[in-house]
């Protein structure tokens, strides 16, 4: 099986117990956890936010998988690292927040190695090389536990967007400038998952988020968890829920560049009826990725037309001036130093902006938002 999708529509411990085991259950169990294993899950801890905003991986789900794990001998430790600084102090005020202390309380420890190490990967399509969270190199397994969410730049964050949770919050982004077009992006992400090879990927579709994620999005309920060995397999049918299709998604379409995913689900083999999942009016952030990775973008007037047509369609950040309390945060994050605080607001400079949608992601008072060009929006009608 390529992928579960078991209906859950709470939090509440039984349900989710009952429902996380049939979605690993039918994607091949548990039998490959031995005795003394040590094993990391690497949930979605973006930032400081509560349960209940959707953002982050749900406690509920984590202790759950962790009780599962613990009763086969293994040793887990759950990880991430947010956008900020990579230290004790700032990842502890993360834990707390996101409630994942109450995982240590059915034997799973969180991390606090915060070493970092060098990776090479020769065989990566746009990532050579790379910094990344050492505490992984202590693991036999990696568990990858994603979260269900719109996202600014990448239009969906689920498996293959959380592995970009391997890069130290501080280095994120210098990895959005070296990679500021979204394609390239897309392709440096599915280089992470390749070179990572989870053994399994989880996703927390409970409760998910829309709008204006993936972090001051809205809470949607969608009352799913999904499962697969396959993170690209797995957010081809979270695309579907949501209501994208695989051309909607950068990541997608690198994962199709590679021939890791079929061009739709119905080339899955998946237990669940996804179409008692699929959400029709999920509000979703148009990222028009098709024009990127149009083929004959190698040539001079493909390139040209590429570059003229997306520009034109591509979404960008735009303040909500009234939001915005100028605290700087976005100023300070943004990999292209394009953005100033003037008179308590930010203002963003249009010719150095590249698009990351990291100051979008990142204000805590989601005065930052995806904006639709006027084309994109005429088009659309």
């Amino acid at each position: 099986m390529d992928v579960s999708v078991v209906k859950c529509d709470s939090y509440e411990n039984e349900a989710v117990k009952v429902a996380l085991s049939e979605a690993i259950d039918k994607i091949g169990g548990l039998d490959w956890v031995e005795s003394g294993m040590k094993i990391a899950i690497k949930a979605n801890l973006v930032s400081f936010m509560a349960p209940e905003k959707a953002a982050t991986t749900h406690p509920v789900l984590l202790c759950e998988l962790v009780k599962m794990l613990v009763d086969k001998g293994a040793e887990i430790v759950i990880g991430d690292s947010p956008g900020g600084i990579y230290n004790s102090v700032y990842v502890n005020k993360v834990y707390k927040a996101t409630g994942m202390a109450e995982t240590e309380k059915y034997g799973a420890k969180l991390n606090r190695n915060f070493n970092q190490n060098e990776a090479q990967n020769p065989e990566g399509t746009v990532l050579k090389k790379f910094t990344y969270t050492a505490y992984l190199d202590d693991a036999d397994a990696i568990i990858n536990f994603c979260k269900l969410k719109t996202h600014g730049m990448m239009g969906m964050s689920a498996a293959a967007k959380n592995i970009f949770g391997v890069i130290p919050g501080t280095l994120k982004p210098e990895y959005h400038f070296r990679f500021p077009r979204h394609d390239d992006f897309a392709r440096m992400m599915v280089d992470l998952d390749e070179y990572f090879k989870v053994k399994m990927c989880i996703c927390d579709a409970v409760v998910g988020m829309e709008g204006n994620g993936p972090t001051m999005g809205t809470p949607r309920k969608i009352g799913a968890i999904l499962a697969s060995e396959s993170p690209h397999k797995m957010d081809l049918v979270c695309a579907k829920i949501i209501g994208l299709e695989k051309d909607d998604v950068p990541t997608l379409v690198a994962a199709a560049e590679r021939g890791l995913i079929p061009e739709t689900v119905d080339g899955l083999n998946v237990y669940g009826n996804i179409d008692h999942f699929v959400i029709k009016d999920f509000k979703n952030i148009p990222v028009h990725t098709s024009i990127e990775f149009k083929k004959d973008s190698t040539k001079f007037f493909g390139k040209m037309a590429s570059l003229v047509t997306g520009s034109a369609l591509r979404s960008r950040p735009k303040l909500k001036a009234a939001e915005c309390v100028g605290c700087g945060v976005c100023r300070d994050i943004c990999p292209a130093k394009a953005i100033k605080i003037e008179k308590n607001k930010a203002t963003i400079d249009r010719k150095l902006c590249i698009r990351c949608f990291c100051c979008q992601e990142f204000c805590p008072k989601g005065a930052m938002k995806v904006k639709r060009t006027f084309i994109a929006r005429l088009l659309n009608k």
